[in-house]
């Protein structure tokens, strides 16, 4: 720490409300040195008379110190004081007003007091009050005061008189703070330099009269027996210093303060207002009330204060003075909490359903001053600062306060507003020092920075149609098929706001009825392709603003397409300047070892068992559903968030409080989770990836199923089985698919169970596992046919679709996020673009006639919209069923994967039904098939087949996929 430097003088420091008397100045030690004859007795009489605020009142700048602070005790005589003040009386004229006035004194009073009273009337007493107030400090000041008509009638003779002796008066260093380019030797007491444009010649003694009164004792009437000794009334305290104590000091110099609010800014004490700053490295800090411009003491280290005699606390503002530079800004520290008990205590609760409204950094007009409110959790923290670009990232000024037993740290700082970078910088336990971004931050800098970044948003919605309509019917009894985009690839390059000029149309002119994006939310590292989130609030700054973000959005919207984003509360990076153990101590993550550490991604696994983590994570999933008008959220890694021993080996995880291995806190989170999105905002789905059997992920929380659970209350559930089994039926060669056939069959035993969706995602297109039209068997030609007989199948198949970019035309390369897709193979110069065309054609066609057929969807989730007409034909590898929807009205699909042409393959169908005709086939021309086709209307026969009453003939193309409806 620096020395104090000699100009802060050498009053003793004390916090607010301390009563620590003034040390009398050089001045003061040397008369009473000179005048060692005083009566101890008389001292001590003197030492019980209140004195406090005549010292510190200001007078006119004309007056000599001493006889401004006796003339504001003139305000119940204001004539008498007028003339004292105006005039200089002659000393005898002096002696005889002084005579009279303590004649009439001595009637009011007890004999005691009237003693005392006489004792100044010569300039012998005279002498030994000036004594004792260098020994008592400011004992003088109101050494009159003690009876109301003595305080009224003796107070012009008490001015005269301390105008003879004014060199004593000064030596009784009397506050006098106001004073006209004067600095007296008591306003260097109190720590100040004040100045004014007008002195109050004449307005302080009125001014003070009402305070005057209160602070005298009433004498009994009629007796002149003085009244029942009383309290002091803080007015007539001794004052105290202003300047930070040694202890604050040290806490705020530190960054360990929990609470700078109640030290520095301005607080009424002994004496006045006491005005403290904490401004590291400025030269000079002035408070400026009205027309009172007051210069602060400086304390050294960058503390300032001073004491000014106000009635209560001003409007005020700062002048800090850097070097080459002033600036005039409102004081952080005179600002009530922008957080109130509600919002703590749904904190606390774990129910703050807004949590971002409430923590984080929020730009906003707070008791009339703009700036930005700064908040954050971090309940183990010994202080926490805010560094920023706003103070070169030295945070030591910008303390923040605790707010009770909530854990939340805020403070309010004037003149801060939107695109200022910044961190919290926390003291840890142990002392040491991490600075961290902000979890609830809504913008951070382009990665690989990792600062926070103040924002607000802006902009104007325009998709109202889209979100009244949205809420029509479930999705799981709607039209559902995803187009998966990973958005920094897609068109590599591209912000979100030229994202949303080009993606919106290529969706829907492939019929596409939603667009599952990832990664949205911030994250440091590209290649995680999303998956190991830093910013849980923050729509990633790759590509803009989290309002082009919207805006994309909307562009979607107003094309009719929904969104659904890739949201990841499974686990977060062990980054050291996110959310690993943020405060020093495990705090978003469990706090057990063996339950923090995800074995497969190196991150962490959060604790949903604490109340507030679980909110941070609840308040995120409603955060981007109703802030961005996000349609849906597909929930990563749901699997590894159920079991306690996924991925771990015996000994490697702890039961539950029952002795099994599900995670129990998880699963209420998760409940939780799904029933708040579902109630707060109509119209979204959640879609669990899950790949195991856990009982009940689409059925609502409050069922119970026979595991004894409720439901996890997803709108759908990813069907991995299907996924799995249906690409290795695929991979084989048709010659051997007879031997796996089940894996075609088998989804049909479980399809019902859970609401299903069938993924074709980037999981299946990378890491060596090839894209999707290599993943066939053959030659070039067969693995294309192959590859839409694939689709057609997966289109007709009971669940909603989704498929990841580039494998709408077939790339043959593994997807890769530094390049996006193989956008060159639909080059019309490229040799084979009508092969890839063709593939991309079809999915159109897929879209655009499963969307006008209900039967392909309305009954997704309920058994009797599917029939199997053939499902053991393992022989021949085909598959053929109806899908119906609930008027009965069918579509059949039959799957040819065997290489061959079978020419009158006969098929079983409902008997009610005409005539059928071809409404898709995968090996038509105009995809790049050998267009065996069924071009004609294909009426039923009367013969019985498949256990139905009629049957068709048809030619079944090799590698190829047949939709049939009624004609």
């Amino acid at each position: 720490m620096t020395p104090r430097p000699e100009s802060s003088g050498s009053r003793p420091k004390g916090t607010a409300g301390e009563k620590i008397p003034e040390q009398p100045t050089a001045a003061q030690k040397k008369s009473a040195a000179k005048k060692t004859s005083v009566p101890k007795q008389a001292a001590a009489k003197k030492a019980t008379a209140p004195a406090k605020k005549a010292a510190a009142k200001t007078t006119p700048a004309a007056q000599p110190p001493a006889t401004k602070a006796t003339a504001k005790k003139a305000a119940p005589a204001k004539t008498t004081a007028k003339k004292a003040v105006e005039k200089k009386a002659p000393a005898t004229k002096a002696a005889a007003e002084k005579t009279a006035a303590t004649k009439t004194a001595a009637k009011k009073t007890t004999a005691k007091k009237t003693t005392a009273k006489k004792a100044t009337t010569t300039k012998a007493t005279a002498t030994k009050a000036a004594a004792k107030k260098a020994t008592a400090k400011k004992a003088v000041a109101k050494k009159a005061t003690t009876t109301k008509a003595a305080a009224t009638k003796s107070t012009a003779t008490k001015a005269a008189a301390s105008k003879a002796t004014a060199s004593k008066a000064a030596a009784a260093k009397t506050t006098a703070t106001k004073t006209t380019g004067t600095k007296s030797t008591a306003a260097k007491t109190a720590g100040t330099k004040a100045t004014t444009a007008k002195p109050p010649a004449k307005k302080a003694p009125a001014k003070r009269a009402p305070a005057k009164k209160a602070t005298t004792k009433k004498a009994t009437a009629g007796t002149g027996t003085a009244a029942p000794a009383q309290t002091l009334p803080p007015e007539m305290e001794v004052a105290v210093s202003p300047a930070v104590g040694a202890a604050d000091r040290e806490r705020l110099l530190n960054g360990t303060h929990h609470n700078p609010h109640s030290v520095l800014g301005a607080h009424p004490v002994p004496g006045g207002i006491a005005f403290r700053a904490f401004r590291p490295y400025a030269l000079s800090v002035t408070v400026v009330a009205g027309e009172v411009r007051t210069e602060l003491e400086n304390d050294g280290e960058g503390f300032f204060s001073g004491l000014l005699p106000l009635p209560e606390v001003p409007q005020y503002r700062l002048l800090v003075e850097y070097e080459g530079t002033v600036l005039d800004t409102e004081d952080a520290y005179r600002f009530l909490p922008t957080l109130g008990d509600l919002d703590l205590h749904l904190i606390g609760e774990g129910r703050h359903e807004q949590l971002w409204t409430a923590l984080g950094a929020h730009p906003m007009t707070h008791q009339g001053v703009t700036g930005t409110r700064f908040a954050v959790w971090a309940p183990n923290a010994l202080g926490v600062r805010v560094a920023g670009t706003f103070n070169f990232w030295d945070g030591t000024g910008h303390v923040m306060r605790s707010l009770g037993s909530s854990g939340v740290w805020e403070v309010f700082l004037p003149d801060i507003g939107e695109g200022e970078l910044y961190k919290f910088e926390i003291t840890r336990p142990d002392g040491s020092k991490t600075l961290r971004a902000d979890p609830m931050a809504r913008r951070t800098e382009v990665p690989p920075a990792t600062s926070s970044v103040i924002t607000s948003s802006e902009y104007e919605w325009g998709d109202d149609a889209w979100l009244a309509r949205r809420a029509e019917a479930p999705a799981h009894e709607a039209p559902f098929s995803v187009y998966e985009v990973h958005l920094p690839s897609w068109r590599p390059g591209l912000t979100y706001r030229q994202l949303a000029e080009q993606l919106p149309g290529y969706v829907k002119n492939l019929g596409f009825t939603h667009v599952e994006l990832m990664p949205v939310a911030e994250h440091p590292f590209g290649g995680s392709w999303g998956y190991q989130v830093t910013g849980f609030y923050a729509p990633t700054a790759r590509l803009g603003t989290p309002d082009d973000f919207r805006h994309l959005v909307d562009s979607l919207h107003r094309a009719g397409i929904g969104v659904l984003m890739d949201w990841v509360p499974a686990h977060f990076p062990r980054d050291d300047w996110a959310l690993a153990e943020f405060d020093g101590r495990p705090l978003y993550e469990h706090a057990d070892p063996l339950r923090a550490a995800h074995p497969d991604w190196g991150t962490l696994e959060f604790d949903y068992g604490r109340n507030e983590v679980r909110n941070f994570l609840v308040a995120n999933a409603l955060y981007w559903c109703e802030e961005f008008h996000i349609d849906g959220l597909r929930v990563d890694a749901v699997a590894s968030m159920l079991y306690l021993d996924y991925s771990r080996e015996p000994g490697q995880w702890t039961p539950n409080e029952h002795g099994g291995r599900e995670n129990l806190d998880a699963v209420a989170f998760l409940q939780e989770m799904n029933a708040t999105v579902y109630r707060r905002v109509p119209g979204v789905v959640t879609i669990a990836e899950e790949s195991t059997a856990w009982d009940g992920v689409t059925r609502a929380t409050h069922h119970k199923g026979p595991s004894g659970f409720g439901g996890l209350g997803f709108g759908l559930k990813w069907n991995m089985g299907w996924m799995h089994d249906s690409l290795q039926y695929m991979s084989h060669e048709p010659v051997y698919r007879k031997y796996h056939h089940h894996e075609m069959t088998f989804s049909m035993v479980y399809a019902y169970s859970e609401n299903y969706v069938l993924p074709i995602s980037h999981d299946e297109v990378v890491h060596g596992k090839r894209s999707l039209v290599s993943k066939m068997p053959g030659d070039w030609w067969q693995q294309r046919a192959n590859h839409r007989a694939y689709l057609g199948f997966m289109w007709a198949h009971p669940g909603k679709q989704l498929l990841f970019m580039g494998q709408e035309f077939a790339q043959g390369a593994e997807w890769s996020e530094a390049h996006g897709p193989d956008w060159w193979l639909l080059d019309p110069g490229y040799g084979a673009e009508a092969e890839h065309r063709g593939v991309r054609d079809l999915v159109r066609d897929l879209n655009t006639v499963y969307r006008a057929t209900p039967a392909l969807w309305r009954l997704d989730t309920d058994p009797a919209g599917f029939e199997w007409v053939v499902g053991d034909a393992a022989d021949d590898n085909v598959l053929a069923f109806l899908r119906l929807d609930p008027e009965g009205t069918p579509i059949l699909s039959v799957s040819n994967f065997a290489p061959v042409v079978r020419q009158d393959y006969r098929l079983g169908v409902p008997e009610d039904v005409p005539a059928w005709h071809e409404a898709v086939n995968t090996d038509a021309a105009r995809y790049g098939g050998s267009d065996v086709t069924n071009p004609d209307p294909v009426k039923p026969e009367a013969q019985p087949w498949h256990g139905r009453p009629a049957s068709i003939r048809l030619t079944l193309p090799p590698l190829a996929t047949v939709w049939l409806r009624p004609a």
